[in-house]
């Protein structure tokens, strides 16, 4: 095993990889719980996606490990699920059937892409700006839902939106969970997320707030109101335009945030020699391959994680770092009692927080230059305001041609660009 995954070329040890996995695997275990919460509001069993999402992370995270030998771990996407939930199924009207076959045909667009050079022609035709706005603007989107869920944000008639009831028992527990994260997050404690949803959760049950569950630890729920779901649609009517769109912003979003989570935790581990990453294709290919494996499970796109950083900092180097995280995935099927406390309280500040991680990409997207960060602006802007990612994405790249021209800079942009500038000019005239 340490031949395998080369433990004296990578100065680790069995023992340094194990702690690794388990602190990567509570960096990001929040996921099993908001996952199900989340893709719940798109009507789907949540159960069911309870075990499709420890077992896309378990199995997607396993084949990164002995296929990449990278200490990088998956799970289903933050943004990508809410974008999945709220903008394709609630926003568009699609069923969760529909949208899961948008999330499998885009996994094989990627897993194309991923095996051949269009990649790199992708990666250089988008400006790394609007990369940027696009991941900033999802958390903040994330973070809106969090506090509409929690009724932090309600509905108002005059504002549109305004502040909830303060007094609120649920509110003010959530309040609560949202300090208590935020502390552990500042002190640096690993998995200060996950941890932080625990504390709001014991607290919500002694207090009354939240019902103390029967049982801690049952039989594995059944996958079956999900798993291959996808493919009893009726096909003759699900190839349109607005699909066409959700295939592309689901690969768009996985796309350049797997580039950019790769990268930054490989940057972070050492591994990137001359501005490349060993073991890139190997890597990416894994990735992408999961994306098909979760929707036929039965959940949103599963991605690489920025979480895997924690585990990178406890030491993890290699992919038994991976294969150990997978194994907790493995083994939190059994609890899924516990997501009878795991209400809209308990995981409101994970959303909120993980908004606050996503919308430090901000600071990378140069604001001096107005045809730049106009269209950022409105990428961003646009997605919490109109409850959809894909309409942020699309304003953003239809301004972008427009502003460039007008700076004088048409040839500076890339003639994909102007093809993304017609699809999405597409899809407000159609389907807006």
């Amino acid at each position: 095993m340490a031949q395998f995954f080369k433990f004296k070329e990578n100065n680790t040890d069995l023992r340094t990889e194990s702690v690794a996995g388990m602190t990567t695997f509570l960096a990001m275990a929040y996921i099993l719980f908001v996952n199900p919460d989340i893709l719940a509001a798109a009507g789907m069993d949540q159960n069911a996606v309870f075990v499709a999402t420890a077992l896309s992370a378990a199995i997607a995270t396993l084949v990164m490990g002995l296929l990449a030998n990278y200490p990088i771990a998956l799970a289903p996407g933050m943004g990508l699920n809410a974008f999945f939930a709220f903008s394709v199924v609630i926003g568009m009207g699609i069923e969760w059937q529909v949208a899961l076959f948008g999330v499998f045909c885009s996994g094989i667009i990627f897993t194309i892409l991923s095996v051949s050079n269009i990649r790199e022609t992708i990666i250089n035709a988008i400006p790394a700006e609007m990369k940027y706005a696009a991941g900033a603007g999802i958390g903040l989107f994330i973070a809106f839902i969090g506090l509409q869920n929690t009724e932090i944000i309600v509905a108002d008639d005059a504002t549109i939106v305004a502040l909830g009831d303060l007094s609120n028992p649920s509110v003010l527990l959530t309040i609560f969970g949202l300090v208590v994260t935020v502390i552990f997050l500042v002190i640096g404690l690993k998995g200060g997320i996950f941890f932080g949803m625990v504390v709001t959760a014991v607290v919500g049950m002694i207090f009354g707030v939240i019902n103390t569950p029967d049982s801690i630890v049952a039989p594995i729920p059944s996958l079956e109101p999900t798993f291959g779901q996808l493919f009893t649609i009726d096909f003759s009517s699900v190839f349109t335009l607005q699909l066409l769109i959700v295939i592309l912003t689901f690969l768009f979003v996985d796309f350049f945030d797997t580039a950019g989570t790769l990268y930054g935790v490989a940057n972070q581990a050492g591994f990137i020699k001359d501005n490349k990453l060993p073991r890139a294709g190997r890597a990416l290919l894994a990735d992408s391959t999961a994306g098909p494996i979760g929707a036929i499970l039965g959940t949103s796109t599963t991605t690489s994680y920025v979480e895997s950083a924690a585990g990178v900092g406890a030491g993890g180097r290699t992919g038994f770092t991976s294969v150990v995280t997978a194994l907790f995935f493995i083994v939190a099927l059994f609890f899924s009692p516990l997501l009878a406390v795991v209400t809209p309280a308990v995981t409101g500040p994970a959303l909120i927080l993980v908004g606050v991680m996503m919308a430090s990409a901000l600071k990378q997207i140069d604001w001096n230059r107005l045809e730049i960060a106009i269209p950022a602006f409105f990428t961003i802007l646009a997605m919490p305001l109109t409850y959809s990612i894909a309409t942020g994405i699309a304003m953003g790249f239809v301004f972008y041609p427009v502003t460039m021209i007008c700076k004088g800079k048409a040839k500076e942009v890339h003639p994909l660009m102007y093809g993304l500038f017609v699809v999405f000019l597409l899809y407000f005239i159609f389907l807006k």
